[in-house]
């Protein structure tokens, strides 16, 4: 077994853990094939935050097996971590892992291929929620041909919002520890070329908070900023609420970190905002982000938004819409909502029929495509440093 391959889906949690995986397979002396070509192990790093999510997790399982019926398909992450029994009844996939466990990955499948005898579906001996206690720490080594990293340094949440599976899948607060990261970051600049980092979590606002550190990740940027040939810091997805005076203010003062936030709202409806037990009403959003831009002049913010969630009629979408229209986004993210099973809002009715998410959903991304034409056009004759991605277009001369 020498050839393994990978398809990820979900966040950028996800992506960092499949680079992680990436590298120590091929420290191991297998060769990483593309997902579409004939491999002895595939890999799917699944998603399961929405049912559209878990099919594609289950869909990619299949394609696997059709590209070679012998090889071993192996599904990793928050869909066997929350829906055990149902991957398990899958008969395309060999062995199941959760959403710890991966930073053994290859030893793991080796073992359980040297005893085949035992057919156990799983990698290890329990997927439960219990057992998501403590980071588990990992790093890359060797990164894909890239100059951007995802730099994974917190996991969990404890908020709990009524429509998501994620603190189920995922477990409670924990961050890694600064210098752990500050060790792997320095390594990938000096050695991989890396020139943008993305610090990314499953509530990376909350970071150090599980101890009561309020301002752990202003330390941590800081601490990370030190680094001799890192060009950018960009921060992935931050609760609006937990944007602070000291965030904004590295903001505005530190070159290297980039003045872009992505502050999810998902509803301009007060009423729907606590149906889905989000920790703000449109007025504390609305004050913060005006409040971010007027303290940041090219500031770009971000924003997802759930559509079609239940209760939601003409007069809540309309409030959506809106709300959104002139609070000077760059970007919108649209997601019809998509009820998950173990979640407060699997029971919530009236439920809003799919031909209308899809009606609203389409009408707030043609609102997107204005939004983001505005802020383009911001920057019309400007001109902004950026940076080469691709080490093998750059080393090529191509740029």
């Amino acid at each position: 077994m020498k050839t393994v391959a990978f398809y990820t889906l979900g966040c950028k949690v996800n992506h960092y853990e499949t680079e992680v995986m990436i590298d120590q397979f091929s420290t191991r002396g297998y060769t990483v094939k593309e997902f579409n070509q004939k491999a002895d192990i595939y890999i799917i790093n699944s998603c399961t935050v929405t049912n559209q999510a878990a099919s594609k997790s289950r869909k990619y399982a299949r394609r696997a097996k059709r590209k070679n019926q012998d090889a071993i398909v192996v599904m990793v992450g928050c869909y066997p971590q929350v829906e055990e029994k149902e991957v398990k009844s899958i008969k395309e996939i060999d062995y199941i892992l959760g959403t710890s466990g991966k930073n053994n990955v290859v030893k793991l499948i080796e073992k359980k291929l040297k005893t085949k005898k035992n057919k156990s579906k799983l990698l290890k001996d329990s997927l439960t929620y219990q057992n998501l206690a403590d980071f588990e720490e990992m790093s890359i080594n060797n990164l894909s041909e890239t100059t951007r990293a995802y730099i994974k340094i917190q996991e969990g949440c404890n908020q709990f919002c009524s429509y998501c599976i994620i603190p189920y899948a995922r477990g409670k607060l924990r961050s890694r520890k600064p210098n752990n990261i500050y060790l792997e970051v320095k390594k990938l600049v000096n050695e991989q070329r890396v020139k943008e980092i993305v610090l990314t979590g499953i509530h990376l606002g909350a970071y150090g908070l599980e101890n009561n550190e309020e301002n752990k990740l202003v330390e941590l940027i800081k601490l990370l900023s030190g680094i001799e040939g890192l060009k950018r810091i960009r921060l992935s997805s931050i609760e609006v609420t937990e944007v602070n005076d000291k965030l904004l203010n590295l903001m505005k003062s530190n070159k290297k970190l980039c003045p872009h936030l992505h502050l999810p709202l998902q509803s301009g409806s007060d009423y729907i905002l606590e149906k889905m037990n989000r920790p703000y009403t449109t007025d504390q959003y609305q004050k913060r982000v005006r409040y971010f831009k007027n303290s940041i002049s090219d500031l770009s913010v971000t924003t997802d938004l759930i559509v079609g969630f239940p209760n939601e009629t003409i007069k809540e979408f309309k409030e959506t819409y809106d709300f959104i229209k002139n609070l000077g986004f760059s970007r919108l993210h649209v997601f019809p909502f998509s009820k998950r099973k173990n979640t407060p809002a699997y029971d919530m009715k009236p439920r809003v029929k799919g031909n209308i998410k899809r009606k609203h959903a389409a009408r707030l991304r043609l609102l997107n495509k204005r939004i983001m034409s505005e802020f383009n056009s911001n920057y019309i004759n400007q001109t902004k440093k950026v940076i080469i991605e691709d080490n093998t277009d750059y080393e090529s001369g191509l740029y």
